[in-house]
């Protein structure tokens, strides 16, 4: 499954409270309509004085082409869609965002855990988008990450679900991956991964103290954005 992840940042002028209204009351119903997309879900932070977004859009697609002919590709915030759904949801951006400081990613999703049966809608989220340390390549990133890491974290304590984006194209994305880990208890993401305010945390045991142990290994935890937020699925039509 392709994904576009949008990290939303609102148009200046506007407060936090009246982006979100005017995104999932206007923009939403649009967005869902969008010619291609099978899933589409939207992330509210939990605590938006001190998110880095202000929210986050995930729309999916079975075909990256239809990805690339709604949303545009990799290499720009911006895009121009011809027609449709997408060129209308294109034109309304423009009303609650601000495109240029709203950062992108298109990647194909690697479900690495699940205990939800599919059903997100209310659970919380975590997604950190990744950036590689220094001295690292690209393909070096995604061996460690994959290889080393991810049996790590898909096992910290209160994950139900945990997802891998990988970038579709590398060269051109913003970011080297997302990893998206789900929590049905707001408090058990605390313990694990910390609160919004800070791109580093300090848990204090078990699984989370050893994933975060090993970040270093492959990560550059200051340049790697963050996002906690409670996650509706606007449209379902993947059958998982």
């Amino acid at each position: 499954m392709y994904k576009h992840v949008a990290l939303l940042v609102r148009k200046e002028g506007m407060t936090h409270d009246e982006f979100v209204d005017y995104w999932q009351t206007n923009h939403t119903p649009i967005a869902r309509e969008i010619e291609g997309v099978v899933r589409y879900a939207t992330v509210l932070p939990v605590d938006p004085e001190h998110a880095e977004f202000d929210g986050v859009a995930e729309l999916y697609f079975e075909d990256l082409d239809a990805l690339h002919d709604a949303l545009g590709s990799e290499g720009s915030r911006d895009y121009d869609p011809a027609k449709g759904k997408a060129k209308e949801a294109r034109e309304d951006v423009d009303n609650f965002l601000d495109v240029e400081r709203r950062p992108r990613f298109i990647g194909e999703e690697i479900v690495q855990k699940d205990e939800t049966g599919g059903d997100t809608t209310g659970l919380y989220k975590h997604s950190a988008f990744l950036v590689r340390k220094e001295g690292m390549t690209h393909e070096e990133f995604v061996d460690y990450w994959q290889t080393n890491h991810t049996p790590i974290a898909r096992e910290i304590e209160g994950v139900v679900r945990y997802a891998t984006v990988l970038p579709v194209d590398p060269e051109h994305a913003e970011f080297d991956g997302v990893a998206e880990l789900y929590f049905e208890d707001l408090d058990a993401l605390h313990d694990a991964l910390g609160s919004e305010g800070s791109r580093d945390y300090d848990p204090a045991r078990g699984k989370a103290k050893e994933a975060r142990e090993d970040v270093d290994s492959f990560l550059d935890v200051e340049r790697r954005p963050r996002f906690i937020g409670r996650e509706t699925v606007q449209k379902d039509e993947t059958g998982r």
